[in-house]
């Protein structure tokens, strides 16, 4: 009789597993991985820019005014979609757009930006992903808010959506312009 139950008394097992890891997965979706750097200053860094690799832009000259970067790249295929919300909604944001050119030649991305445009006030470039395994970087593409003091606000693992735009980044702007952060 022991013996008849211990194929249910797995399945019932089996199925409570399956079921527990489905409810996790709905409930922790991975775009919301939580980041060690919200609230922590941007890590230090020096990036060439990507028409001008002759100049560099570092931590300290971004700070006193937010931004948003955008990590992208021109082998990332939802990058596309993305690039074309951000060239149409892009001026909404009210605050500089940086893109964070990640793992990619210079060459193909600018010959991508040219093919599917430029949304960006800057664009920097780190070929090896160095600097990006400072912020944590997972991929492409990502998101950061920043704000005045250079202190990381938001981040944004995966792809940016109309949804997402209206209703985590926008806001996230907008408390930092009414003294929610500087």
């Amino acid at each position: 009789m022991n013996a008849r139950w211990v194929p249910l008394a797995g399945f019932l097992v089996l199925f409570a597993l399956l079921g527990g890891g489905v409810w996790y997965v709905r409930d922790h979706a991975p775009n919301e991985l939580p980041s060690p750097l919200i609230g922590k200053s941007v890590p230090e860094f020096s990036l060439p820019h990507l028409y001008a690799p002759e100049r560099r832009t570092d931590t300290r000259a971004l700070r006193g005014k937010p931004y948003v970067m955008h990590v992208f790249a021109s082998w990332c295929y939802v990058c596309r979609d993305e690039n074309a919300l951000l060239i149409r909604e892009g001026r909404r944001l009210g605050v500089k757009l940086i893109g964070f050119d990640y793992k990619d030649e210079p060459s193909e991305a600018k010959r991508w930006l040219q093919m599917y445009g430029d949304p960006y006030d800057l664009i920097l470039t780190d070929i090896e992903g160095e600097a990006a395994i400072d912020f944590g970087v997972y991929g492409a593409p990502e998101l950061f808010l920043v704000d005045g003091e250079g202190t990381i606000r938001y981040k944004r693992v995966g792809p940016l959506t109309p949804e997402v735009l209206g209703a985590e980044l926008l806001p996230a702007i907008a408390a930092l312009k009414t003294g929610g952060a500087r």
